[in-house]
């Protein structure tokens, strides 16, 4: 699968590992940043990986912050960007299969390199049910992203 993946300072050794670990399991990860533990902004980068899966770069996004609140809040001020943070693995897939979420978001401060390498296998191997009610459910948020008048 095609991921774009980035963090700000305070995700930056977990992406390091994670970037590693998916590109030596088959993936091709495209890393948006940052490349150094340097104070950074989790807006920028969440623009980042929205932007590659607007774009067409990537089928899936990976964010890491401190928390993952912030990456998180920031995502998903994207259209199209349905993310969400993600600190277990049912999270992970239920919400790509019931939410479509294409985004999973962690916190470099919060768990380890292992516990964040099972979530992110359980949200990349999830796929949408498109089943009812979950296309109903998807419709109705994609509305209200369309009635946004910015």
């Amino acid at each position: 699968m095609r991921i774009a993946i980035a963090a700000d300072h305070g995700g930056f050794a977990l992406k390091a590992q994670m970037v590693e670990q998916l590109r030596a399991e088959g993936h091709v990860v495209l890393d948006l940043g940052t490349h150094s533990a340097e104070r950074s902004d989790y807006p920028d980068f969440a623009r980042a990986v929205g932007l590659a899966l607007q774009e067409g770069r990537a089928e899936r996004g990976i964010l890491i912050c401190g928390s993952g609140v912030g990456a998180t809040v920031a995502a998903n001020k994207m259209r199209g960007i349905r993310a969400c943070v993600c600190h277990d693995t049912y999270s992970a897939h239920q919400g790509v299969e019931h939410d479509d979420m294409n985004v999973l978001v962690l916190g470099g401060r919060v768990i380890g390199i292992a516990l964040a390498m099972e979530i992110a296998r359980a949200f990349l191997g999830a796929r949408f049910s498109n089943a009812e009610p979950y296309l109903s459910r998807l419709r109705k948020v994609q509305q209200m992203e369309d009635d946004l008048k910015h």
